[in-house]
């Protein structure tokens, strides 16, 4: 008798812990799913090479007017995030200022590209203090809300403000992490993400397309 009431209990609290594990995991799933939304939204749909250009009018982290033509006759590399971004940027910027040492003269022949999707905060200041921390060479661009979305709708960037309680000033930035290659006419050439590939692979790529050698 005590031997069937000791398996029963057993049985229960076996089934309570099944119970619980459940419940965690699926907590655990949707919290995973919103957070790599935010922090990785789906990528750019397109439709063809043309869809994508550079095309832009915005300000520079020294508070200059500077637009596309201002970077004509050399290849951009060109990625949109916000100084406040906790983990994406400062990732892919860091990455992006490994790509470029490992580009040797070629670097002078690049133009490293850095747009802000938050010009509210992103001032040139702002800007000029965060690029330097990843490479002398990087361009930190902003400008108002307008100029950034018309800049972020000529590279088909998605981005979006998410209302987030512990983040500062209560929001983040959700937003598209691709770098893209441009030539130096601003047409379309090839894009990248961090992680896709090591840096000295990625510079590999750009300095064979750059001198037209097939890899």
């Amino acid at each position: 008798m005590t031997s069937t009431k000791t398996r029963q209990l057993e049985r229960i609290r076996i089934s309570l812990w099944i119970l619980v594990a459940a419940a965690v995991l699926a907590l655990s799933g949707v919290y995973f799913v919103r957070t790599i939304w935010v922090r990785e939204p789906s990528p750019p749909i397109t439709v063809g090479e043309a869809a994508i250009r550079s095309d832009f009018s915005l300000i520079d982290h020294n508070g200059n007017r500077v637009t596309e033509a201002d970077f004509l006759g050399r290849w951009q590399l060109v990625f949109f995030g916000f100084t406040y971004c906790p983990d994406v940027c400062p990732t892919t910027l860091a990455y992006l200022g490994n790509v470029l040492d490992r580009l040797g003269g070629e670097v002078e022949h690049v133009a490293p590209i850095f747009i802000t999707v938050d010009p509210s905060r992103d001032t040139p200041q702002v800007m000029a203090e965060y690029v330097q921390a990843f490479h002398p060479k990087l361009v930190g661009l902003t400008g108002s809300e307008a100029e950034v979305a018309a800049a972020a709708q000529s590279f088909r960037v998605y981005y979006e403000k998410m209302e987030e309680e512990t983040a500062p000033d209560g929001y983040l930035m959700a937003h598209s992490g691709h770098i893209y290659l441009m030539t130096p006419d601003g047409r379309f050439e090839d894009v990248f993400r961090e992680g896709d590939q090591s840096a000295e692979e990625m510079a590999a790529h750009v300095l064979a397309t750059m001198t037209g050698k097939q890899l």
